[in-house]
């Protein structure tokens, strides 16, 4: 759906790891004031109210998102407010009602207000230790053993149900662990990769909470950013899967991370201490099948880990910044 210019759009989690790239992606793609960006807390990052409207917005808090839809009458929405894997873990009821009633909150409202698109994302949390874990495929026994993975298995199943009941055009991605070094953690298995980078770059060793060969699916920011807005700009009638679509980019373990960055950080040494999301990422995937992705609407990554390291290095070496990967 190509925006016209009295479109608006609705990011909510804008401040997140993955909502303050979106956000600004958007905003270079259309008229900037039409990209009202919503969070609970006011953002970390001057630009993100800076350069656009800025909105507090709880997503529990029904009757304020309301208002905001109300006012601004998006044509998109993007819902990306939730409690990440190892964070829910440590507050599961929280984690459920935020990510649960949250989506329930954004469906509902955009069927009442006939918002045209909603983005929400999905996760490789859906899958669990009855998955295959090589090449993990679209339909397959998911079986997730987190709160994180069983409330996102929950999410696809509600859209589904509201674009098949309510013709909502809903659309998702089951993102791997996703690495930026633009914003911070947000509790997530595979904070590692960005965090092993950030060490890399300060001269320090690091140690890892993951086994050096644990393999989980990855994807850089660039590539997560590509595909949400081919995903929301293909024609509906492309759009086969209602539920969330498979996407992968590249797999590799800590070992593999680590030897890419010594080709261009010869003395940065890695040891390993495995915690409690050692367990959860022995549940995911560790590559994923995207072909239906391919197939519907020529999904296709453009980075791969040693081109990702070499942007990585070079982007955290020329400033410091605030740095984010999480799933």
């Amino acid at each position: 759906m190509e925006t016209t210019p009295s479109d608006t759009i609705l990011v909510i989690g804008a401040c997140g790891q993955l909502g303050f790239e979106l956000t600004h992606a958007l905003r270079q793609r259309y008229a900037a004031h039409r990209v009202i960006a919503a969070d609970v807390r006011p953002p970390q990052q001057p630009e993100l109210q800076e350069a656009g409207p800025f909105e507090l917005l709880d997503v529990l808090d029904r009757p304020r998102l309301e208002a905001l839809i109300e006012q601004y009458r998006p044509k998109q929405i993007y819902h990306l407010a939730a409690l990440l894997s190892a964070t829910a873990e440590k507050n599961p009821e929280f984690g459920w009602r935020l990510n649960m009633d949250g989506l329930l909150n954004v469906l509902d409202l955009a069927v009442k207000y006939k918002v045209a698109q909603v983005y929400w994302p999905s996760s490789i949390a859906v899958f669990g230790p009855d998955t295959p874990r090589q090449n993990t495929p679209q339909l397959t026994i998911m079986n997730p053993s987190t709160v994180y993975g069983i409330s996102k298995l929950a999410g696809e199943q509600w859209c589904e149900w509201y674009h098949k009941n309510h013709g909502l055009d809903v659309r998702s991605l089951r993102y791997p662990g996703l690495i930026s070094y633009k914003t911070l953690p947000g509790g997530g298995t595979t904070d590692y990769a960005v965090d092993i980078y950030h060490k890399a770059v300060a001269g320090q060793s690091y140690e890892c909470f993951l086994q050096e060969n644990t393999y989980l699916p990855m994807m850089y920011m660039p590539d997560a950013l590509k595909a949400t807005l081919d995903l929301m700009h293909a024609p509906a009638e492309q759009i086969k899967v209602r539920s969330s679509y498979n996407l992968g980019a590249m797999s590799f373990s800590p070992a593999e991370i680590t030897a890419s960055i010594q080709r261009h950080e010869p003395d940065f040494e890695v040891t390993y201490k495995p915690d409690s999301r050692q367990q959860i990422a022995d549940s995911w995937p560790a590559s994923i099948d995207d072909s239906r992705a391919r197939q519907d609407w020529g999904w296709q990554p453009e980075f791969d880990l040693d081109k990702m390291t070499a942007d990585m290095l070079l982007h955290l070496h020329e400033a410091e910044p605030q740095v984010a990967v999480s799933r």
